[in-house]
């Protein structure tokens, strides 16, 4: 059996099993400042599903498109499933989850789902090697009220067009099980101690930018700090980092071209675990 991954900038890869394709993310339609990922989703002639970590532009965008285009089955949830039936996909093509479900794929490949969380975009963040304090213990009120001003300095023409919702719709990770071995997609920098200490995947598609959220408070630390400890729990042999690209065509957001701290931090706690270094645009072999 054949497994490869392709890279897309931010969270969005295509997984590739044996002639299975499996969206992970659909944002590919990037501003024209971002860097060009050699793809947009008018240039996706093939897809099975498409499985959607949240509702927020830079992950759900697209999937409207892929999934009309190909026929394709969306595993999202029910947030992202109201906004992508508002934009004509069909009600068969959407499969819904909020964590705790078992899908079949096709007879070789199953996917289970898990609930996640978002990474702490209401407060401040920082490249690698440079720690963050504070904001704990923040309220959902503040943090609305924090987002609300975001959102409106953004402008809301910047989100004119594309798939997308205000909320979440309540983060998912997806755990793709094959017979070569399993791989975690977590699309935002977030995740649940409880859930991580036991899911133990082969290969880990881990967020590499912001604010990393541990069971509802911003971590103390750094993006390495954050990547640190979850390895140190999922216990993966192989990690994958992604969502560090200018994905939204700002300067600075995020934008990550130095990753060194954390391959620096993550060889010194976690040798054994292999960080495959991916391109825009380019491929690896998985098995």
């Amino acid at each position: 059996m054949t497994i490869t991954l392709d890279w897309y900038g931010c969270a969005t890869y295509r997984l590739t099993i044996n002639g299975l394709v499996v969206f992970l993310d659909t944002y590919m339609d990037r501003p024209d400042a971002s860097p060009a990922v050699g793809i947009t989703t008018g240039d996706v002639a093939e897809a099975d599903f498409a499985l959607v970590g949240h509702a927020h532009w830079d992950h759900l965008a697209g999937a409207d498109v892929i999934a009309n285009r190909t026929g394709a089955t969306v595993i999202a949830s029910h947030e992202s499933a109201r906004v992508l039936r508002e934009r004509g996909v069909a009600e068969e093509q959407l499969w819904t989850a909020q964590g705790g479900e078992r899908f079949q794929l096709n007879d070789d490949v199953t996917v289970r789902v898990y609930p996640s969380l978002h990474s702490c975009i209401w407060t401040r963040a920082a490249a690698p090697g440079k720690p963050v304090f504070g904001d704990y213990g923040t309220t959902e009120n503040e943090k609305l009220e924090r987002l609300n001003a975001r959102r409106a300095a953004r402008g809301e023409a910047f989100y004119a067009g594309m798939a997308n919702s205000s909320s979440t719709g309540g983060p998912l990770d997806f755990l793709i099980e094959t017979p070569e071995g399993t791989i975690l997609f977590q699309d935002s920098m977030g995740y649940w101690t409880g859930l991580y200490a036991h899911l133990n995947p082969d290969v880990a598609l881990l967020a590499a930018a912001g604010r990393g959220n541990i069971d509802g408070e911003p971590i103390q630390g750094s993006v390495e700090d954050f990547i640190v400890r979850e390895c140190e729990l999922l216990r993966p042999r192989r990690v994958i980092l992604g969502h560090h690209d200018n994905f939204a065509g700002i300067e600075g957001t995020p934008d990550i071209t130095d990753l060194t701290p954390v391959l620096e931090e993550l060889d010194r706690v976690t040798p054994g675990v292999e960080v495959v270094p991916m391109e825009l645009g380019g491929r690896v072999t998985l098995w």
